[in-house]
């Protein structure tokens, strides 16, 4: 899914995209859309967009002369799983395009479009940041350095260190792919413990005799996790570090949001050092989510969690290997096997209760069991009718 990094570059490329062009007319939405309606029509305005962390701005700006006369419209956006802007021509849009914005004449009409196959991305009206979000870890990484080390105190560092690194108050822009390459490249288990890990660091200070470069060299050469979690993204392959790219890249692709092809999506493969990296295990978070790493896993790992280890591509492989998540069977149980398995156990996965920063809200809730299909399916066989009474 797009992390910090990618809304990163996805600003930059709506602001490449759109530095010369000129938007006209009302902001078209999908009807199957559940977000809301932009309430904006211009006869000539500009689109400029920045980042911070998970989420991007997208200003509307009239241009002067306008009409109707009105001030600016900003949205906010969280792409989700699978969000991008694409700029396509007007006849011919992409599939999923849920919000359009297009080029108002003389010339080819083209549309600025949010295009969104899973559909778990929103835009909010209003242009304000997400209230509750911390600094953003590319970007204000000073605030962001001293909100984590002030509020160690805080139950959320109670928690796995890979739990924590997705708690969008305190690490905003991270996500699962980035904290799996974090902790592997510090050789951190992902469940050990989070204030363990980050207390050493209020302790931690360079020795005032160093030199400026010295001090840089330092950081770039052992840097420790919060100085990671804002410098790892200067190591991504040079193609990937340019707004270049129209799609955002999702290091899972095969599911259908995410390019599995091409020159850029290559070198970020070849990037990636533990994220679904054949060899490398994984376990499931309290949250559902999937850690990638390798050796221990540290002393909060899940009770009963199967460690399951990604396959060589030499390796015999099966179709449940192929993905991250093992496909629903094709045919339903039968009856003795439901009448077996008793009732399904009830998480707190199961029943999200609203959106929660905490668990990282782009993610899609983890979906649970299927209920049972009354006395037919628990019992695995017909109660037999009782009978009449001849009265």
């Amino acid at each position: 899914m797009p992390e910090g990094p990618e809304l990163h570059l996805a600003s930059h490329f709506v602001n490449e995209a759109c530095k010369e062009l000129v938007f006209g007319g009302c902001v078209e939405k999908s009807p199957i859309s559940r977000n809301p309606a932009v309430p904006f029509e211009s006869s000539a305005y500009c689109i400029s967009a920045s980042a911070r962390g998970k989420e991007l701005r997208l200003t509307l700006s009239p241009l002067p002369g306008a009409q109707p006369p009105r001030e600016p419209l900003a949205l906010i956006f969280r792409f989700g799983m699978s969000g991008s802007f694409q700029l396509a021509p007007g006849d011919a849009l992409p599939p999923h395009a849920h919000l359009r914005f297009y080029t108002a004449p003389p010339g080819p009409r083209l549309a600025l479009c949010f295009v969104d196959i899973r559909r778990f991305g929103r835009w909010d009206l209003g242009g304000q940041w997400q209230p509750g979000r911390g600094p953003c870890v590319l970007l204000e990484y000073e605030r962001f350095r001293e909100n984590v080390l002030r509020n160690l105190v805080d139950k959320a560092f109670d928690r796995p260190i890979c739990e924590a690194l997705l708690d969008q108050r305190f690490f905003n822009g991270i996500g699962n792919y980035l904290r799996a390459e974090i902790l592997h490249r510090l050789k951190i288990p992902p469940f050990q413990k989070a204030r363990t890990v980050l207390e050493a660091l209020q302790q931690r200070r360079q020795s005032p005799e160093l030199t400026l470069s010295q001090k840089i060299k330092a950081k770039l050469q052992n840097p420790d996790l919060l100085e990671l979690c804002h410098s790892v993204t200067q190591a991504l392959p040079p193609s990937l570090s340019q707004p270049s790219d129209l799609l955002l890249l999702c290091p899972t692709g095969g599911k259908g949001y995410g390019p599995e092809s091409g020159e850029d999506f290559a070198a970020f493969r070849a990037w990636l050092r533990c994220y679904s990296v054949p060899g490398m295990s994984s376990l499931r978070d309290r949250h559902g989510r999937t850690i990638w790493f390798q050796g221990d896993a540290g002393p909060l790992a899940p009770k009963g969690g199967r460690s399951r280890m990604k396959k060589s591509k030499g390796a015999q492989r099966g179709p449940e290997d192929r993905m991250e998540d093992p496909p629903l069977p094709s045919k339903p149980p039968s009856r003795t096997r439901r009448a077996r398995r008793g009732p399904p156990r009830q998480t707190t996965a199961q029943q999200p209760k609203g959106t929660s920063i905490q668990q990282d809200p782009e993610d899609p809730p983890v979906l649970g069991k299927r209920k049972r299909m009354g006395r037919l399916a628990t019992s695995g066989h017909r109660r037999a009718p009782k009978p009449k009474h001849q009265g």
